[in-house]
């Protein structure tokens, strides 16, 4: 098969890589745009390690063709950079909300969507965001306390738009 350029907003910056037809949106971040911050656990789409934004919905990155991507804006952990430390990144951090690490950004990518949705949700309604994410190392419970300890922070930084990120 023969590569197609690709033209890609990712983080608010414009890309142009030429990819297989059959690549998808996580290995043309982390293989061609150096975005390593997203991982791909299961490669399945069962553990939401991948989460991305598209247009501003959280989506499996290893389950979306890049090609798909075409004319959209994607939006990675790294695109968190507005703040020293985001404040989900610092929730997870003082809330015990991860161990190793691996399945974090899945987890703050679905929750910044959440947040952005609803910047006051219940513990039920974090569950019901969080379900499709999978953590082998922590409980959840330390999860769900970083959502709701950075939905409070996040309330207090600004009122207009819980999860700044750069268009």
């Amino acid at each position: 098969m023969a590569k197609q350029l690709l033209k890609l907003k990712v983080n608010g910056r414009d890309f142009e890589v030429a990819v297989e037809p059959y690549h998808t949106l996580a290995q043309v971040l982390r293989n061609e745009l150096n975005l390593t911050g997203t991982k791909v656990g299961c490669d399945m789409g069962t553990c939401g390690c991948c989460t991305v934004h598209i247009d501003g919905k959280a989506k499996l990155s290893c389950l979306t063709l890049a090609l798909e991507c075409q004319g959209t804006s994607v939006h990675t952990i790294e695109s968190l950079n507005e703040y020293q430390m985001h404040p989900l990144q610092k929730a997870f951090a003082e809330c015990g909300g991860s161990q190793c690490g691996y399945c974090t950004p899945g987890f703050i990518m679905k929750s910044a969507e959440l947040l952005a949705k609803n910047p006051d949700p219940t513990r039920e309604e974090i569950k019901a965001a969080l379900a499709g994410n999978l953590c082998r190392c922590t409980g959840f419970m330390k999860i769900y306390d970083a959502v709701e300890q950075a939905a409070s922070e996040l309330r207090q930084k600004t009122s207009d738009k819980p999860f700044p990120v750069r268009s």
